[in-house]
């Protein structure tokens, strides 16, 4: 671990506190954990050139980027349930043919792509991602650590949303 890294990594021991107060301010107060561990994922990848004058600034900077991405990912989960609901309950003005079979391919494809995921794989996205499930959670269920939760969940992320785009 480079020293940029660890002294980001006990910073945020010290602020842990403080960046959740900040991270509940712009993300539902059930995706602070998973921002804050995936702070700590981002810092462990900071290199030591250039070296970090503001330590302290420059994590809160990383925090804010990380509520920010996660912030982009919920309202694009948000996005894709409205859509979703649209198609199946019915919207105030129907979508036209086009959008409903350009819908139904991107579900195919998507749901294809749900049933490939390996386990554990699967089941770790089904419960944070369909139940709701933290990841904490999900994690002392499986008795697995938090980042291999993390990693399946963004692994599935990946393969669905290239599913999705027909990548």
């Amino acid at each position: 671990m480079s020293t940029n890294a660890h002294a980001l990594a006990r910073l945020i021991q010290v602020e842990r506190s403080t960046l959740r107060r900040m991270l509940s301010r712009v993300l539902d107060r059930n995706m602070v954990d998973d921002a804050v561990q995936t702070l700590w994922l981002r810092v462990q990848k900071v290199e030591d050139q250039p070296p970090i004058r503001d330590k302290r600034s420059y994590l809160f900077r990383l925090a804010a980027n990380v509520a920010w991405d996660q912030g982009r990912e919920m309202a694009r989960r948000r996005r894709i349930q409205k859509e979703a609901e649209t198609i199946l309950w019915g919207a105030e003005s129907p979508p036209s043919a086009e959008t409903m079979l350009i819908a139904r391919d991107e579900l195919e494809r998507v749901l294809e792509a749900a049933d490939g995921l390996s386990e554990p794989m699967r089941t770790i996205f089904r419960l944070n991602c369909i139940d709701g499930i933290p990841q904490r959670d999900i994690a002392v269920r499986l008795r697995v650590s938090r980042t291999t939760v993390e990693k399946h969940i963004r692994r599935a992320l990946q393969i669905l949303g290239d599913a999705r785009n027909g990548d």
